[in-house]
């Protein structure tokens, strides 16, 4: 019995590393650059092994991809305990052009390929949508957010502008600072009062 739990202790460790591991080499070289047993040879273990703890790619992908949203999340609700709503913008803004500059544009050209992930990436926007409007009404009684704006329509304009930016691989042509500076801030300081443009001219420094 002893062994067994071993042995499972071992897996459970081992997948962690996978999928560690899996998730670099993705983000650095493009997913599909990256086979599995690239990812098993690199770790030293058998094809055996690697394919008992994730069968596929795309299990091991979305696995990866959930817990960096997850992990991603918990930082934004920390970031979220802070006072002043533009301040946590700013952290965010950073976070995210940090997250893309450490990515290979390749990443999000391969991601669209699998079903399971992009389901999951839907589902997710619910949740998304949610917290936005929240941030903007939060926005609004500090007085950073003019209160004569339509919030639900801004919300599907930033995501129109995402899907964009996606569609025609923008990120191939300009720096993600550039696209961040260049596009959503921009619509970002048309919502913004008078309180909100100054604050804002930090992120965009």
């Amino acid at each position: 019995m002893q062994e067994k739990k071993t042995i499972t202790a071992y897996k459970r460790g081992l997948r962690e590393v996978i999928l560690k591991t899996a998730m670099k080499a993705f983000a650095e070289k493009g997913i599909r650059a990256v086979k599995m047993d690239d990812i098993a040879e690199s770790l030293a273990i058998s094809k055996r092994t690697m394919y008992e703890i994730y069968a596929t790619k795309e299990e091991l992908l979305y696995e990866g991809v959930k817990a960096f949203r997850e992990k991603r999340k918990e930082k934004f609700m920390e970031l979220a305990k802070e006072k002043d709503l533009m301040e946590i913008l700013l952290k965010v803004y950073h976070v995210r052009v940090e997250e893309a500059n450490a990515t290979n544009p390749l990443f999000y050209d391969d991601l669209v390929k699998y079903p399971r992930v992009l389901r999951y990436l839907n589902r997710e926007k619910k949740n998304s949508r949610e917290d936005m409007m929240l941030f903007f009404e939060r926005g609004v009684q500090e007085g950073y957010f003019r209160d004569d704006i339509n919030y639900e329509l801004a919300m599907h304009l930033f995501e129109a502008l995402g899907r964009y930016i996606q569609e025609e691989r923008l990120y191939n042509k300009y720096s993600i600072k550039e696209i961040f500076r260049g596009m959503p801030l921009v619509l970002l300081r048309g919502l913004c009062t008078e309180k909100g443009i100054e604050k804002l001219q930090k992120i965009s420094r």
